[in-house]
């Protein structure tokens, strides 16, 4: 396929393995306060700070993909695809998930008070699990909805009409104000085989040194908040 006289378009693999390791995260998450609100984990005042790191993480790292996308890639797609798409709703819905990755922030930083607070705060714990359960229920089932909206029309329309300079400016922004230490390890977590293979051929050795440095740390992190 030709794109802007280019018989290569752009790379859309990382973007998907961003999409799917939100959604994976936000419902893996989601599950875990559930379990805990049912009184299935027995959680403790350090697990919970890990935890609210956790949260507060990929809460900014969902905002910050959004951002990207209205500030960045929708101007690209304005000017390359010249009104092929309407992306109002899309950015509608970027809007209508901030406030509730506040409440998942708000929620989990409950969580940490209550273990702060002492005396016996297994009851308590437990209620505030189950409004983190919640919340993140929510942003679940939006992000579901919305990805699958935007996969369904925003990549097609940036496989037809976007250079490939154009992406690279769209993918060094995305990696500008990410939090690496934590992103690209889920990404290794979520990415295919042979995604994660064709990751790593195009970024060359820099990209296998670096999980081969963060991974330890992350895997620490994540079994302190999931187990195992």
């Amino acid at each position: 396929m030709t794109v802007n006289g280019s018989e290569t378009g752009p790379n859309l693999v990382g973007f998907r393995i961003s999409h799917r390791t939100m959604r994976a995260d936000t419902r893996r998450l989601a599950d875990l306060a559930g379990r805990m609100a049912a009184g299935q984990i027995t959680y403790d005042r350090r697990r919970a700070r890990a935890l609210r790191t956790y949260v507060r993480l990929l809460c900014a790292g969902i905002h910050h993909h959004h951002r990207v996308e209205d500030e960045v890639l929708w101007p690209v797609l304005a000017r390359s695809a010249e009104g092929e798409i309407d992306l109002r709703e899309l950015s509608d819905d970027h809007a209508s998930l901030d406030p509730v990755l506040d409440e998942a922030r708000a929620a989990v930083d409950d969580m940490v008070a209550v273990f702060a607070s002492g005396g016996a705060v297994g009851e308590r714990v437990r209620v505030v699990a189950g409004r983190l359960a919640e919340i993140l229920a929510h942003l679940r089932d939006l992000l579901d909805e919305h990805i699958e909206e935007e996969e369904r029309l925003v990549l097609p329309v940036i496989r037809r009409y976007v250079s490939v300079e154009d992406w690279a400016g769209v993918e060094r922004a995305v990696r500008k104000g990410g939090a690496l230490r934590f992103e690209l390890p889920r990404i290794e977590r979520y990415a295919r085989p042979d995604e994660l293979d064709e990751l790593k051929r195009d970024a060359g050795p820099v990209l296998r040194l670096t999980l081969a440095a963060l991974r330890p740390g992350f895997r620490r992190r994540e079994a302190r908040v999931f187990g195992g």
